[in-house]
């Protein structure tokens, strides 16, 4: 079976990773992130995935490589990791009573051939109406700050939403593991 990797220093991407029960390797790739002037979120986070997976090819020729990177979108404006208490209680302020969308860019690249498979996944949190007091109460909880969004779906943060929305909701913690099996399938690697 060939090798994979991992094209991330992510725990959640591992963790993810992890539940397919293959042996896998991991690298933090080494690419600056910033958006093109008017490239779009899909755009960007398909580039990114490509881009992890492309910096590792030199010093992994013989592997499949899997590049996986994510923003939240918020009315048409990306929202990062908020890193700090304050931040992360003004997003999801901001997130109440709407709809976030998640957008997922994965990639499989073949070092030895150079062939990738890029695609991207939706996925949708439609949040409840949130006041101050469940906001803080979250936070002081939780403590999501290293998260887009300022949740952790697959924690507490699920209490903050009124419906979620699209096919994988592994995507929404950062590696979309239905596609990530289908592009594995079809480069030969059988899971189960």
């Amino acid at each position: 079976m060939r090798q994979l990797l991992l094209a991330s220093s992510s725990r959640y991407r591992r963790e993810l990773l992890s539940r397919l029960r293959l042996a896998f390797e991991c690298s933090a790739p080494e690419i600056d992130e910033t958006a093109r002037a008017d490239e779009l979120p899909d755009q960007l986070v398909r580039r990114l995935a490509y881009e992890k997976a492309q910096a590792l090819t030199g010093s992994h020729r013989d592997h499949l490589i899997i590049g996986s990177d994510q923003v939240a979108v918020l009315e048409h404006s990306i929202l990062g990791k908020p890193h700090t208490f304050d931040r992360a209680k003004r997003q999801l302020q901001a997130c109440s009573g709407k709809s976030l969308d998640f957008l997922t860019g994965l990639v499989l690249l073949d070092s030895r051939t150079g062939s990738a498979q890029i695609d991207c996944v939706r996925y949708t949190v439609h949040f409840r109406q949130l006041d101050e007091r469940q906001i803080d109460r979250y936070l002081h909880a939780e403590q999501p700050f290293d998260c887009a969004g300022s949740f952790k779906a697959e924690g507490l943060g699920i209490s903050l939403f009124r419906a979620t929305e699209g096919t994988d909701i592994t995507s929404l913690v950062g590696l979309p593991l239905i596609r990530l099996v289908d592009m594995l399938n079809e480069a030969g690697v059988k899971v189960p």
